[in-house]
């Protein structure tokens, strides 16, 4: 019973139930290959929402997360179509260097300069997406002007899995550690829930936040790569709108806004559902309009949530502090 008090656990039922839910309306739905396309289809925001996460454990936010992607994601696309012979190694290490340069603009800004996250990275998030236009010109880099290899790469199976599911998993590996078993991640976790104490103990509040958000830019621009090259097209508007998303993920997953609070399976488990929803509503042919509603209403519930924990908290709180005043007046 403890268990199912967690919001993990929780999550992960609430996902299954509608799976099956979906399953029963549309059979189709539960057959292994819809199955796999959804893990498929979850892999790129999992990436993000796993870095988001990190971001807003500092009480911050990345708004330009997904502008950072469709840069990366020009640059890498250019690059392969006006050099063939290129090694796709090499590609993708521009796309993650790309974006890890445009995440370290973001973190210097907010961690050296001390300015607020959230209109740093509204500014940085018009900034990069202005510069994918200026880049490209405003055209597109299609199928036929990219390498095969350079498309096949994201699909190309690994053991059964498709190299976009072992990236992912990668990447929740790695986050997950740094998270949980790491000096930096243990920073991150003080420094979102006391920005003032933290500093007083000596946490490096500024390189934390710089390499916080130069990891969020890494991941975008790695996931930059993989979505031209799934989909075998760059343009402008590539990822649109998707930082929201991200945000969605993380605040469904436990991630608090307010920081401090949050874990790397949360992140993982509020990516899945989004996936499951956005997957479901074509399956059960309802409009995708009713996607931005239904996604709108979970990050609310979501949010009231996660808020009615904290007044837990606080009320939990309240009464120790009081006991501990009348005990200092009856010593007095």
């Amino acid at each position: 019973m403890n268990l199912l008090k967690q919001r993990e656990p929780l999550l992960a039922l609430m996902i299954i139930a509608l799976i099956l839910m979906v399953g029963l309306r549309a059979p189709v739905f539960l057959t292994a290959p819809s199955l796999a396309n959804l893990v498929t289809d979850s892999t790129l925001l999992v990436m993000l929402a796993l870095t988001q996460m990190l971001v807003i454990v500092t009480r911050g936010v990345d708004l330009s997360v997904a502008s950072n992607l469709a840069l990366s994601g020009m640059v890498a696309a250019m690059l392969a179509s006006h050099n063939p012979g290129l090694p796709l190694f090499l590609v993708v290490l521009a796309a993650a260097l790309t974006g890890l340069a445009l995440g370290l603009v973001n973190g210097w800004l907010i961690g050296k300069l001390a300015l607020p996250p959230i209109v740093i990275t509204l500014g940085t998030m018009s900034v990069y997406r202005g510069l994918v236009f200026v880049l490209s010109n405003g055209t597109w880099v299609s199928a036929h002007q990219m390498p095969a290899g350079f498309i096949a790469f994201p699909l190309t199976r690994f053991l059964g899995l498709p190299n976009l599911v072992w990236i992912a998993a990668a990447t929740l590996l790695v986050i997950g550690f740094i998270a949980r078993h790491s000096r930096f991640g243990r920073d991150l976790y003080a420094i979102g829930n006391a920005p003032q104490c933290a500093a007083y103990i000596g946490i490096p509040t500024a390189r934390r936040l710089l390499w916080t958000y130069g990891l969020s830019g890494l991941v975008a621009g790695l996931a930059g790569y993989l979505w031209v090259a799934r989909y075998a097209v760059a343009y402008t508007e590539i990822a649109y709108g998707f930082e929201f998303t991200v945000i969605a993920a993380c605040v469904i997953g436990g991630v608090s806004i307010a920081g401090g609070v949050g874990s790397a399976l949360g992140a993982v488990l509020g990516a899945l559902f989004l996936t499951v929803i956005g997957n479901a509503l074509p399956v059960m042919q309802v409009s995708p309009f009713w996607q931005s509603a239904l996604t709108g209403l979970v990050i609310l519930v979501a949010v009231m949530i996660n808020a009615r924990g904290n007044i837990r908290r606080s009320r939990q709180i309240l009464p120790l502090h009081q006991n501990q005043l009348n005990a200092n007046r009856s010593a007095a």
